[in-house]
């Protein structure tokens, strides 16, 4: 059975498809690579190594004109599109049989220091930016891994370090090159095509293949930020504390709270190797930085045995959560919470920490400030009552899928009672199906991309990703 709005399978002959296959690599200046060739393996590798890519055809463009050949040749023989990013951006599925399009040789950047903005291809990651943007006092409005791709986050959301005091990323786009189903590249604005501008700005790559953004930059050139690291045994207290103490920062205060079951592993610092631990992550972004060692004082007053904040320029903001730079295999779980009180931090740490049975880093995200306001140009990102963010992610490579999907339902179960209801999309990892795609947008907003959909990918061509199928006629 085919799936709704889907084109039919490719039925041409295989002589023929290898001649057409041919013949698009004539085309593409970038590289154009089919199961069993060289270089096939490497450039359908991701950092999620637990979702691997296996294409029909790979094509590795190295500019819009790439990417046009491409989906027209995927529309063509009726075969589904799929993205490779940048960095983390693997996408919410692998692509079995599909045209897999890889941006990572598209590495365009321009910096406008007098506009503060910055144009960005869509194999651009965050460091790039950051570096380029520094010498002029500018920070863009990244996430706390430097190494993801601007594109798939800022489409997605965009959820950083600097987002209570600026919003979301994709709050901040002014315009986006974009291939769409029928082959064209549109320069998208919010007065060139409203609704189109709308939906890539939270559809992400449901409505075409971004080539481009222009985002805005942000005069941030220094930060209060890293990160207080917490016995386990002190968790309960700590959390307590976070928890009343993130309710009343202004919104100039970023912060998480992440409790890690770190691996005994030589690369680790010695203090941290084999051991459980609460890590607090602070980033207070404001034009005087001197009351930020006062609003942190409560959760200094706790004893932890590292602290690295400190006042530090925007460049070096990757190291405030230290994320791993290295690929791997992980799977993830997330819910948008309300309000959260002692009870809240009771049922969370009955089923983390050292008697857990699947070694997880949870990590609570505080929302609010800026998050909360609708966006100056309005996008489909949703949710915006949200409180705070549960992500959970456990490695394979520590256990077995078998065990940590059980256990990240047993988590998320655990928060119902405080549960909205809604996701965020970038957390979805590989949970592609429809009602998790749904719980990340309001219900009239879902209803809308759907009906977008409709109008400008009614094959549903662009379906490898969290999918949001076009609307049926009534």
């Amino acid at each position: 059975m085919s799936t709704p709005g889907a084109p039919t399978p490719d039925t041409t002959p295989s002589s023929d498809f290898d001649q057409a296959v041919e013949a698009l690599a004539r085309q593409v200046k970038g590289v154009v690579l089919t199961p069993g060739q060289e270089g096939y393996d490497a450039q359908r590798a991701g950092n999620q190594t637990g979702r691997t890519h296996r294409p029909a055809v790979l094509v590795g463009a190295s500019g819009p004109a790439d990417v046009q050949q491409a989906v027209v040749f995927a529309a063509r023989h009726h075969l589904p599109v799929a993205v490779q990013g940048t960095g983390h951006a693997l996408g919410a599925v692998a692509a079995d049989g599909g045209v897999l399009i890889n941006t990572s040789r598209m590495t365009g950047l321009r910096i406008d220091t007098r506009a503060a903005t910055a144009w960005v291809a869509a194999g651009v990651s965050w460091d790039q930016v950051i570096h380029e943007a520094a010498p002029a006092g500018l920070a863009p409005l990244a996430g706390s891994a430097p190494g993801v791709g601007v594109v798939s986050y800022t489409l997605g959301g965009g959820l950083g370090l600097l987002s209570r005091r600026y919003g979301y990323a994709a709050d901040h786009v002014r315009s986006i090159d974009v291939v769409t189903a029928d082959g064209r590249l549109r320069h998208v604005t919010p007065a060139s095509d409203p609704d189109l501008f709308w939906a890539l700005r939270g559809g992400r790559d449901n409505f075409g293949v971004v080539t481009g953004l222009e985002i805005d930059l942000m005069p941030v050139p220094t930060l209060y930020g890293g990160g207080l690291f917490f016995d386990y045994a002190s968790a309960r207290e700590v959390l307590d504390t976070y928890l009343s103490w993130s309710a009343g920062m202004p919104e100039e205060m970023t912060s998480s709270l992440a409790v890690i079951s770190f691996p005994d592993a030589p690369v680790l610092p010695p203090p941290l190797r084999g051991r459980h631990v609460v890590h607090v992550r602070i980033a207070y972004a404001a034009d005087d930085l001197s009351p930020a060692k006062d609003l942190i004082a409560p959760l200094r007053a706790l004893g932890p045995f590292n602290d690295t904040v400190r006042e530090l320029p925007y460049a070096e903001v990757g190291t405030i959560h230290n994320d791993p730079p290295v690929p791997g295999s992980f799977e993830s779980a997330t819910a948008l919470l309300g309000e959260l009180g002692p009870d809240a931090a009771g049922a969370l740490l009955d089923l983390v920490g050292p008697h857990a049975p699947v070694p997880h880093v949870v990590e609570l995200r505080h929302l609010g400030g800026a998050l909360a306001r609708p966006a100056r140009v309005p996008n489909a990102v949703g949710h915006r009552d949200a409180h705070y963010l549960i992500n959970i992610v456990s490695r394979l490579e520590r256990a077995d899928l078998t065990d940590i999907q059980p256990a990240h339902e047993h988590l998320v179960q655990a928060l119902a009672p405080w549960s909205t209801g809604g996701r965020a999309l970038t957390f979805l990892n590989g949970r592609r199906d429809a009602e998790h795609v749904r719980s990340a947008y309001a219900p009239e907003d879902y209803r809308r991309l759907t009906e977008l959909k409709a109008v400008h990918d009614p094959g549903n061509l662009f379906r490898l990703n969290h999918n949001i199928p076009p609307a049926t006629p009534a």
